[in-house]
């Protein structure tokens, strides 16, 4: 039989965000806490994340991801949430109901209040319709990371990975210390798709190759990969110039992340055609009563720190107990914005607004629009996709008619790394 169990919270997810939630309603009063992880330990992707440069805003030093996630595993000893590690959650209704199974047996959670913190998934070869041949030695970065970080092996001997994004540059500083070598990261866009920092502490202390507006155009090898193709491509994608070819026995694809939000669609969670994550507000409530998501099931993060800000604001609207009100304005991404949340402010007094820029700008002005006018503007001197822009909604003063607000991102084009 089922085991059922009554509680005021459920927290889906037991990485950085899933962590924070829980903690936070503990500390605003919540008593009935549980936090399910599928894993057999709490962390999420932060176990295989050994190098620094986590936890700079929050903590004032930088940590490791095992020492940022232990920071939060020893918080949570100290109260009486209950954890459960390998669960996996099957199913959850409307009704909030969670339904999650483990060696125990099925568990049947009859929740108030759900958070999802179920984090992000890597995009596949077959997601991006890479041609070629289908032979041993392509991984995502991410699965890479793990091989070599918590199994202890290697995923070959010569590589090339596909996408600047944040693990694919960590990826090719932790493979050429391993003794890979790392012919060359390759972008498809004219700009990084990581974090400046990552660019110059992964690939120019390195000496490792930056090919950007090019593509790997076919994989060779027919039992283990043998080299890429590679080749410029134009601003739409499409093959331009001359085709050359990179040896290599390995192929690590970096090309983004995407909210894992397969739960969210089978409870009917309204989603965000953007970010592919659910629509929230400043506090990360999700359009249907009872339901908040928070971290990179949102959107994607460029930093632990703000995953954890995200979720450490659910605990304070659970505690507060307002309710569900309608929204007072509906954000939404115009010129220059490529994402953004949260997508409805509800009362506008504090939290932020984090915005991911479409390309590189100089000089650039993030502005809030309403009926046609600005009211709120934002400079700053350089923007860049991989680096997300973060406002203090504590500073807005927000119209008093309520409505549509235009969130537009302009300055001067810029494809300079440095």
């Amino acid at each position: 039989m089922p085991r059922s169990v009554d509680a005021e919270v459920v927290v889906i997810g037991g990485g950085p965000a899933g962590m924070a939630a829980a903690l936070s309603a503990w500390e605003w009063g919540a008593r009935r806490v549980f936090l399910l992880e599928r894993n057999p330990h709490l962390g999420g992707i932060l176990n295989q994340c050994i190098h620094p440069g986590f936890g700079l805003r929050l903590f004032g030093e930088e940590l490791t991801g095992p020492e940022y996630a232990e920071r939060y595993i020893e918080a949570l000893e100290k109260t009486r949430v209950e954890v459960l590690t390998d669960t996996t959650v099957l199913e959850v209704g409307g009704d909030r109901h969670v339904v999650a199974v483990n060696r125990e047996g099925v568990w049947i959670f009859r929740a108030r209040t759900v958070v999802f913190a179920v984090g992000c998934r890597e995009r596949t070869r077959g997601m991006i319709r890479l041609p070629g041949t289908r032979p041993a030695g392509i991984f995502t970065a991410g699965c890479a990371q793990y091989l070599v970080n918590i199994e202890g092996y290697l995923p070959g001997k010569r590589a090339v990975i596909l996408g600047s994004g944040d693990i694919g540059l960590i990826m090719a500083r932790r493979l050429t210390l391993e003794g890979v070598r790392v012919e060359a990261v390759v972008e498809i866009l004219p700009t990084l798709s990581g974090l400046l920092r990552n660019y110059v502490q992964c690939l120019l202390d390195f000496r490792i190759p930056l090919l950007l507006s090019h593509t790997v155009l076919e994989v060779l090898g027919k039992e283990r990969v043998e080299g890429v193709v590679v080749g410029r491509v134009d601003e739409k994608g499409n093959p331009v110039g001359e085709k050359r070819l990179l040896p290599c026995d390995t192929l690590l694809l970096s090309v983004g992340l995407v909210p894992e939000s397969e739960l969210l669609k089978k409870s009917q969670i309204p989603l965000c055609p953007s970010s592919g994550g659910p629509f929230v507000d400043e506090d990360f409530a999700c359009d249907v009563p009872g339901f908040f998501a928070c971290g990179n099931v949102v959107g994607v993060f460029d930093l632990v720190d703000y995953v954890t800000e995200s979720a450490l604001r659910i605990g304070r609207r659970i505690g507060e107990n307002e309710g569900h009100t309608p929204p007072r304005f509906i954000l939404s991404p115009r010129e220059g914005v490529a994402t953004l949340f949260p997508q409805r402010i509800r009362r506008g007094k504090d939290g932020f607004l984090y915005v991911r820029p479409k390309e590189g700008l100089r000089k650039a002005r993030l502005s809030l629009i309403h009926n046609g006018k600005e009211f709120h503007s934002l400079t700053f001197p350089l923007c860049r996709p991989g680096e997300m822009v973060r406002l203090d909604l504590a500073q807005v003063s927000w119209p008093e008619e309520e409505g549509e607000v235009q969130v537009v991102l302009r300055g001067e084009k810029h494809v300079d790394l440095l």
